[in-house]
């Protein structure tokens, strides 16, 4: 896998290719701002995901996105920020980012969102701290919380086991576990099962 990564504040832009590269599958090339990354998304071979920082220079908010799509059509473009207010993630997801990634992020659930994206799907984070659900509650506000045996499902989801792996390791049948499964994905937002992964991660589930 291929990424660009734009970030003006070199520390974190190293510290973050730096965690990407100990990936064997993971290169990265880096750049400065966005001039830099339109640059070198029209010299270099194509790469699998493009993340960008949102208040470097030239982004002008999210101009910079379209500008990167431009550049780069076809390749899933992904908006970081140190803050992560959600209005901010909603609007990148609807301009057409890949997704939206607050820089707070652990490496664990950032490798995962990255992987999601590069999959093709669309990652957006759960609200912020103070307004997003704790564990054992629903990701929206008027959805049911998690029963005790959906947090016991979701728990193992996170630990990458199958559902026949589930039902055995809780006593139940496999089809019940997949109706687990279907309930907590709707309560929580999840598209599928490595979103679910990624989003229990931000709960603090894992």
């Amino acid at each position: 896998m291929r990424i660009l990564l734009a970030d003006d504040q070199e520390l974190v832009r190293e510290t973050i290719a730096a965690f990407l590269r100990s990936e064997a599958d993971i290169s990265v090339e880096v750049a400065r701002d966005l001039p830099h990354a339109v640059e070198t998304l029209r010299g270099s071979a194509p790469f699998d995901l493009i993340l960008l920082d949102y208040m470097m220079p030239g982004m002008n908010r999210l101009a910079g996105l379209q500008a990167a799509r431009q550049a780069a059509p076809g390749v899933p473009v992904a908006i970081l920020s140190g803050a992560a207010p959600q209005v901010l993630a909603e609007q990148a997801v609807a301009a057409g980012a890949a997704g939206f990634l607050p820089k707070t992020m652990t490496t664990r659930s950032l490798l995962a969102a990255i992987r999601f994206m590069a999959a093709g799907e669309i990652y957006a984070p759960p609200p912020a701290p103070g307004a997003r659900p704790a564990p054992h509650a629903a990701a929206e506000p008027g959805q049911a919380p998690l029963t005790a045996r959906e947090m016991d499902v979701l728990k193992r989801l996170c630990q990458g086991l199958a559902n026949k792996e589930i039902a055995r390791d809780l006593g139940l049948q496999e089809v019940t576990v997949k109706l687990h499964v279907k309930t907590l994905y709707r309560k929580i937002g999840a598209r599928n099962r490595t979103h679910a992964v990624v989003i229990a991660r931000e709960m603090g589930v894992a």
